[in-house]
């Protein structure tokens, strides 16, 4: 497996220095012959997307009174569907994973200084169900899609194979 070092946000590509540019005389390097039959491809390198933002259906109300909608998820980790199984809510009731779990992958909710699982519990049902259902979209990118072809006009297109319970992906 090949392993590349991925470059901050907004980080130039390396310039060539003196040494590179002195063996042609100062004129621009020509790209490596390409091989036939393979696409150039212009297109910057793809970025690993790790935080998705979010908007509530209805809202978190705090004890203040105030509403939470928008918010920032994170992908999730195997330590972060690991841990939750160790919780002592969970074993006596396995549905609470998905609040567990839902409070250690949400960063960000309006202004509230921190999110845990004890914000999840107290969330609208709606609510809870869009973050599960956004959970499995996230963690699950291309990973439960398949592509088929309609039996009876031919015609490609792409179905979702997934739809298990939160924390089983």
């Amino acid at each position: 497996m090949r392993r590349t070092a991925v470059r901050a946000a907004g980080a130039a590509a390396p310039q060539p220095g003196p040494a590179q540019t002195a063996a042609d005389g100062g004129a621009a390097q020509a790209p490596a012959a390409q091989p036939a039959g393979v696409p150039v491809s212009s297109a910057p390198p793809r970025r690993l997307q790790t935080e998705f933002p979010f908007e509530l259906p209805r809202g978190y109300v705090d004890d203040a009174g105030t509403l939470h909608r928008d918010g920032v998820m994170r992908l999730a980790t195997a330590r972060d569907e690991l841990v939750p199984l160790r919780d002592v809510r969970v074993q006596e009731n396995p549905a609470y994973l998905s609040v567990v779990l839902l409070g250690r992958v949400i960063t960000r909710l309006g202004t509230l200084a921190m999110v845990h699982d004890g914000i999840v519990e107290n969330m609208f049902a709606s609510d809870l169900a869009f973050l599960q259902d956004f959970y499995r979209q996230v963690n699950a990118e291309g990973h439960t899609r398949a592509a088929v072809e309609c039996p009876h006009c031919a015609e490609p297109f792409e179905i979702d194979l997934g739809g298990s319970r939160l924390g089983e992906s």
